[in-house]
């Protein structure tokens, strides 16, 4: 394995970053004025979002982008380190229409839609013209475990009725969002992981109510992760995403590249908060030294520097995995991404927010919202119990294959 970047790779890493400084990170007050004010998306985000895709970076997530298609196909490793650079300011990956649920509903879109759904959502999303939501959590269920949603999606003569109550559902308040990709159950009689079906569904369909848009760790997202109602919800049959009963592979195959996406930019995050505190460190003078000359201040500093390359080098070996082997060969990599890195998201940026010190918990530094981000990450795509059970019902199994190696050094020593 090897993950350097490729100069295909380090160019496209200076183009993103040049144009971040250039472009979005000047930015950063007009979106806080704005938004704080009530306008979302901002006025400048179309400019922005024009100019990256005159540049070739646009579409950059989707390693199966054909070439009439608008964009540039990397593949998850090329991609990756293009993902950690947006991270470092929570609304950058928009400009690069590389963001959160688009992506992988624009890879499941790509897979699996037809020719009418295509043309219908596939290339407004691929153009940046209209955003989308994915429809999967519910609030009176353990939505960890897909197999209990109890959404129902029930045919009714050449449409289908839904019927249930969705939370979490990120973009649904977004003022572009136009369609909803909804998972359900249609056949409750099924094969467990055959009961479920996804259904796209536009957002101003009847019987379609956005009840609120619920705030994370009392933190207000513009766009929204909201709770969604559907009343007899009908939509035609044509509507269906794939087959009946494929919901809960076509889940699975949207959560593996879009994990790489998230761990990578929580990266970006840790990457950030790094680099401000050790700035902080050599400002600061308590006690008459510099923080970093106190033993825990070092200790954090160099904890986080050691963190983040382990974290980035296994993020980096999932995205090849998926690239050489598929998202299936890769699934206790997945796992172990996304139980280790949203934690080492909240862990460094919670020793910078304690360098910063009253500061740090202020609007005055990103770091509040970048942690409060982080912190709901670690159940979002499933909780780190989810995962770490994964793992070690994996480890379990791949046990059989040393048992007879473990036994030769488990045989007590016999004198001749």
């Amino acid at each position: 394995m090897d993950f350097s970047y490729s100069v295909k790779v380090e160019g496209l890493r200076t183009q993103v970053q040049d144009f971040m400084d250039a472009h979005v990170i000047p930015r950063i007050p007009d979106w806080n004025r704005e938004v704080t004010a009530g306008t979302f998306p901002p006025t400048f985000m179309e400019d922005l979002k024009s100019l990256a895709r005159q540049q070739g970076l646009w579409n950059l997530f989707l390693p199966a982008l054909r070439s009439e298609e608008p964009g540039t196909p990397l593949t998850n490793l090329e991609y990756a380190p293009l993902a950690e650079i947006m991270g470092r300011i929570s609304w950058a990956s928009e400009v690069f229409n590389c963001n959160a649920p688009d992506t992988g509903n624009m890879e499941l879109l790509h897979m699996f839609a037809s020719s009418q759904q295509y043309d219908q959502w596939l290339l407004p999303l691929l153009n940046g013209e209209i955003r989308s939501a994915f429809a999967m959590t519910e609030p009176h269920t353990a939505s960890s475990d897909a197999s209990n949603i109890q959404t129902r999606i029930e045919k009714d003569g050449d449409h289908y009725v839904i019927t249930g109550r969705k939370w979490w559902i990120t973009n649904a308040a977004h003022p572009h969002c136009r369609l909803l990709i909804v998972m359900g159950k249609t056949d409750p009689n099924a094969e467990t992981y055959r009961q479920q079906s996804m259904v796209l569904v536009p957002i101003d369909t009847p019987g379609v109510t956005v009840l609120r848009n619920l705030t994370v760790m009392n933190h207000h997202h513009p766009e929204g992760h909201c709770e969604i109602i559907f009343d007899s919800v009908r939509v035609p049959q044509e509507n269906l995403l794939g087959e009946e009963g494929s919901g809960f592979a076509l889940a699975q195959a949207r959560l593996g590249p879009g994990r790489i996406h998230h761990c990578m930019r929580s990266i970006g995050a840790a990457e950030l908060a790094l680099e401000m505190m050790t700035r902080r460190s050599q400002e600061r003078q308590p006690f008459g030294r510099f923080l970093h000359e106190h033993g825990t201040v070092a200790e954090w500093i160099s904890r986080s520097r050691i963190e983040i390359e382990q974290a980035r080098l296994l993020v980096l070996k999932t995205a090849w995995l998926i690239d050489e082997q598929g998202a299936k060969a890769a699934r206790k990599e997945i796992s172990m991404i996304k139980a280790l890195v949203p934690l080492l998201h909240t862990t460094v940026i919670d020793r910078a927010i304690q360098a910063f010190g009253a500061m740090g918990v202020s609007p005055d530094t990103p770091l509040a919202d970048h942690w409060t981000w982080g912190r709901a990450l670690r159940f979002a795509d499933g909780p780190d119990e989810v995962h770490h059970r994964a793992v070690a019902r994996m480890e379990v199994r791949d046990s059989e294959n040393y048992a007879s190696v473990l036994d030769e050094y488990l045989t007590p020593y016999e004198a001749d």
